[in-house]
């Protein structure tokens, strides 16, 4: 399976980005997905995951009512609406495609990485 995210830019704080990750394989449709970054210095962290229905979202506390986790099993790929972002959500943005169908919030509960697009928030 190949990842590639996509949508990363520069933006001023409070503006909107949709990141997008397309799979290349429908081998996906029946994992879970997930969203992290790491900002230089820092370790990698968890934003977002979805079940493989969709039907189940979790959030990292710091973007929860910011940022939104979808998905569309028929195109194999998977999104993250960030909006009212912040300077402190500058990162690499990596996708991920888990070990299981529901999502994990441990970066070991995920086998396919993408390599990353960058998101950065000015002030």
């Amino acid at each position: 399976v190949q990842l590639q995210a996509s949508g990363g830019g520069w933006v001023l704080s409070g503006d909107s980005l949709r990141l997008s990750c397309a799979a290349s394989k429908r081998t996906s449709s029946n994992n879970g997905m997930g969203w992290f970054r790491q900002a230089p210095g820092k370790e990698r962290e968890f934003v977002a995951s979805i079940s493989w229905r969709g039907d189940y979202t979790y959030y990292a506390n710091f973007v929860k009512g910011r940022f939104t986790i979808s998905r569309d099993n028929a195109k194999s790929t998977v999104y993250l609406q960030m909006n009212s972002l912040r300077p402190e959500d500058t990162a690499v943005y990596y996708c991920a495609v888990a070990r299981g169908s529901s999502g994990s919030s441990a970066p070991n509960g995920y086998n396919y990485w993408g390599r990353g697009t960058q998101v950065t928030v000015s002030s």
